[in-house]
């Protein structure tokens, strides 16, 4: 009669150890994103505005990467439609600045909401769907989602927007791109901790094990349709929040700039910062957003016309998507992750990621045979089965 006993008090003992260690690590998620948000506020004291821009350009496409690489690094869930849930977020706050006098923060919480609510009826519609279709399934939302403007112009003004407007304290009137920045560092700790400590806990550790094999997963016992939509749920939330920052950033809500491109270049930051890494999202950012301008600065400072200058700053976009793509497979963290610490895993890489989820299924015609082969058994050479 002791065995179980035993048992029983030694998984209460485990239990109890692995509450701790979760708590012992989001305290630690949690110091680090205030420590980091910190020094970011001091650094941002000593730019220039248009360095404090560009800080708070960053800031909504590392928000809105870092829930688009738990829905792909971690579940295995391909989506090419989070340019979608940005644009509820931005027209969330758009509509309550202009309707409303609530302040910021709660329209910034409202934005967020609003995506969850969405991205939970996607994901709930999604659940069975993996690899090209679900990814066809989110590109048509980011398609379709936009046109709803030009249906309700009395609402949401057609082509033109809506201003974003905010107002600025007074100490920030000299250099209100500064205020800006603040409210992008502060959006990015409040979104950036709970993912870390989800991707730690024991919802993140069965969101791999999806990633790896749905089927295994499933006969462990794992819910996989729920977990599956709960990842949807935090992606779509957390990108409502890059979304309503990303209005503010530009003052505008409009859908000129929530374009297919806007998904395309969320997927291109969390594929050069690392499927799966939360740090990778800021690489990313900082290169989709710094690149171009820095590209641009240098063609017209070599009496390039700005139009020429436009198309080549878009090829030299390329060429370092590119380099970074061939040097670091596993994307700027894994590189950096490899540089540093040589011991420690890389992170899942895009190929094993869309091997998994069932994209390798898209395959152009004839193709196939340059797919390495064994050797063929005598029933094959003579041609039966």
């Amino acid at each position: 009669m002791t065995g179980p006993v035993q048992r029983d008090a030694r998984s209460s003992r485990v239990a109890g150890g692995l509450r701790a260690a979760v708590t012992a690590t989001g305290l630690k998620h949690l110091a680090a994103a205030v420590v980091i948000g910190l020094l970011l506020i001091e650094v941002s004291n000593r730019l220039a505005p248009f360095r404090d821009f560009q800080m708070a350009q960053v800031a909504p496409y590392a928000i809105a990467a870092a829930g688009l690489t738990v829905l792909i690094g971690l579940s295995g869930q391909i989506s090419i439609g989070n340019g979608a849930f940005m644009f509820l977020g931005g027209y969330t706050t758009a509509l309550l600045i202009e309707h409303t006098h609530w302040p910021l923060a709660l329209m910034l919480a409202a934005s967020a909401v609003v995506g969850a609510f969405v991205g939970g009826l996607v994901g709930v519609a999604a659940a069975r769907l993996r690899g090209p279709y679900l990814a066809g399934a989110t590109l048509l939302l980011a398609l379709a989602l936009p046109s709803i403007t030009s249906q309700w112009q009395s609402v949401f003004l057609g082509d033109q927007g809506l201003p974003v407007t905010i107002t600025t304290p007074n100490a920030f009137l000299t250099n209100p791109y500064r205020w800006l920045a603040w409210i992008g560092v502060f959006c990015a700790v409040v979104a950036f901790v709970p993912l870390a400590n989800l991707g730690r806990s024991r919802i993140g550790r069965s969101w791999r094990a999806i990633r790896d094999d749905d089927v295994a997963a499933a006969l462990s016992g794992l819910n996989v349709a729920g977990l599956r939509v709960l990842a949807f749920v935090l992606s779509a939330a957390v990108g409502g929040l890059g979304g309503a920052l990303y209005a503010i950033v530009t003052s505008v809500a409009s859908p000129g700039a929530f374009t297919l491109q806007l998904s395309i270049q969320l997927l291109v930051v969390v594929l050069l910062g690392g499927l799966g890494s939360l740090a990778g999202a800021i690489w990313g950012s900082l290169v989709i957003v710094l690149v171009p301008n820095y590209l641009t600065d240098v063609f017209t400072s070599h009496g390039i016309s700005p139009q020429a200058a436009s198309n080549s700053t878009l090829i030299g976009y390329g060429v370092v998507l590119i380099i970074v793509m061939l040097v670091f497979p596993h994307g700027i963290q894994g590189g950096i992750r490899r540089l540093f610490w040589p011991a420690a895993p890389s992170a899942a890489g895009p190929l094993h990621v869309l091997r998994r989820s069932g994209l390798t299924a898209l395959r152009l015609p004839g193709l196939s045979v340059l797919r390495r082969r064994g050797p063929a058994s005598p029933h094959q050479e003579e041609g039966t089965r």
